[in-house]
């Protein structure tokens, strides 16, 4: 990865250490995370959020990775330009709140409701500098490829394995973990090459809040974001 890449990764590996490899992965999350959940003008796929669980995901997988490729300030890493796609066509289909509180765990359950927004808005702004260095990268993904479905796609909660084959490079595995809401799919953690996105932050921010507690937490993630 590069050199923007490479220092993203070193300023979100935990204070007792996280592997050069982990962290490698953890920020490419963060491209993939992007490319799965954005939707384009400009695609000809329809993203249907009742649709079967494998179906959702291809739709808007590959409607991302031409949206993405599409847009020269994105893959500059511009993140006024990554906050206006996010906010327009990653929302309907992320439950952000969910992500948070379950990553937050504990420290989520004793905030109060304005901490907890405070939070997911400071967790959010987090993922969205994570995917303004990580996007430079997006041409070297070649396709996203939909392994087949295991589980029950009427249920409340399901994952989606899949892969992305990369140019001059090993596929990457990625799976998507959603649940059932009445408006459709919501997806709400993301797992590449065996590491869960939730579970990552969560002892990062378990960390923080032993220490600082929630108010340091979102103040660590705000100074950060700036």
């Amino acid at each position: 990865m590069n050199q923007h890449i490479s220092s993203a990764s070193r300023e979100h590996t935990s204070r007792g250490g996280t592997s050069q490899r982990n962290a490698s992965v953890i920020f490419f999350i963060a491209t993939l995370f992007i490319l799965a959940l954005l939707n384009n003008v400009h695609a000809q796929r329809v993203v249907n959020p009742l649709a079967e669980p494998n179906a959702f995901i291809e739709a808007v997988g590959n409607n991302a990775l031409d949206a993405v490729r599409q847009d020269p300030a994105a893959k500059r890493g511009d993140t006024r330009r990554i906050n206006e796609l996010i906010d327009q066509y990653l929302l309907p289909y992320v439950n952000f709140e969910k992500t948070t509180r379950l990553a937050a765990a504990q420290g989520w359950r004793t905030a109060s409701s304005q901490q907890r927004k405070q939070l997911v808005e400071a967790f959010r702004g987090t993922l969205i500098r994570t995917y303004a260095g990580a996007l430079t990268d997006v041409d070297k993904i070649a396709a996203l490829n939909l392994l087949p479905f295991r589980g029950d796609p009427k249920a409340k909660d399901v994952v989606v394995r899949s892969y992305f084959s990369q140019r001059n490079g090993p596929q990457v595995n990625v799976d998507y973990r959603m649940e059932s809401t009445p408006e459709g799919w919501k997806i709400y953690d993301i797992n590449v090459e065996g590491i869960w996105l939730i579970q990552n932050y969560r002892n990062q921010f378990a960390q923080q809040i032993r220490e600082n507690g929630v108010d340091g937490l979102i103040n660590a993630l705000n100074q950060k974001n700036q």
